[in-house]
């Protein structure tokens, strides 16, 4: 098939070779892992995380709780930088605003019938719309992985813009799903398509239904958003998110971002983790002792 969509893929120059990857990933690992291990990175990697709550429990006082947590962070611990956003479904959206005092913490909501993104764009596109609306920064969306693997790029395509759209002037992080594309050929087919859409940053996994967070699609990833950036000049984010909960499976995501991205993706403008229980287990090891603060 040829169309601008294929085309556009198909000049890119980022290893789709699983082995390739798989043996890059323990390179990095092996040379770098280690000095990575200390408890600058593990502030500034807690600086970077999406703290999440996705429960299908989550009600309007369990969200404020978790807002209020948030809050008392930054008077519990002034000598330490904050967490970048509280992550939530977009109904949430505005009590988290009102609730939230932390100017530097950022309101991320999922949206487009998140976790699958099945339903009709109008009406993830009204759910994005009424998302930003309440209050939201950030906007999460589904990349289309059943269109995409029928072949239907052009669709793909067009629903991010769309999306992308009614975010206004929210960031858009596109999730690709990365446990159901499977294979470095499409992580890096969807990378690609995402960031040429508009996705302000790609992001891994819902961590719903397929395997989560993975170092070797962190990998591909990385290397589009490099190579993307090469090509246009345009800085796109990357997010982790699935299953990452301990310090050392963090630092391994910030250590190989931080060797093919370099150092200046690794501030919370273009570098996430989304989790729930990885900020105690970080706070925990910055302060030398267990801590149940969030």
């Amino acid at each position: 098939m040829s169309d601008k969509y294929h085309d556009t893929v198909a000049a890119s120059k980022v290893t789709a070779d699983d082995a390739v990857v798989k043996a890059e990933v323990e390179k990095i690992l092996s040379e770098h892992l280690a000095e990575n291990m200390n408890k600058d990175v593990y502030k500034a990697i807690l600086n970077c995380i999406d703290l999440t709550t996705l429960s299908t429990t989550d009600s309007p006082m369990s969200v404020a709780d978790f807002t209020e947590r948030v809050n008392a962070f930054d008077n519990e611990h002034p000598e330490l930088k904050n967490v970048a956003a509280i992550c939530v479904y977009p109904n949430f959206a505005q009590l988290v605003r009102t609730v939230l005092d932390v100017s530097d913490v950022k309101v991320a909501c999922v949206s487009g019938a998140f976790p699958s993104a099945q339903s009709f764009l109008e009406v993830k596109i009204a759910e994005t719309a009424l998302a930003v609306e309440g209050g939201a920064d950030e906007i999460d969306i589904v990349f289309n992985v059943g269109n995409y693997l029928d072949g239907d790029w052009e669709e793909v395509a067009d629903e991010i813009i769309e999306q992308k759209h009614a975010c206004r002037e929210a960031h858009l992080k596109v999730i690709l799903e990365t446990g159901a594309l499977k294979t470095a050929e499409n992580i890096r087919n969807a990378s690609v398509l995402s960031m040429y859409s508009g996705a302000d940053f790609i992001k891994t996994s819902t961590g719903k239904v397929y395997e989560g967070a993975s170092l070797e699609a962190a990998y591909v990833m990385a290397q589009c958003i490099k190579e993307y950036y090469e090509n246009t000049g345009n800085k796109v984010g990357f997010k982790a998110a699935g299953g990452i909960s301990t310090t050392v499976d963090a630092v391994k995501y910030y250590t190989v971002i931080k060797e093919v991205l370099g150092e200046e993706w690794l501030d919370n403008t273009l570098f996430r983790i989304g989790a729930s229980r990885l900020a105690n287990n970080l706070l925990g090891d910055i302060l030398g002792e267990n801590v149940k603060c969030f």
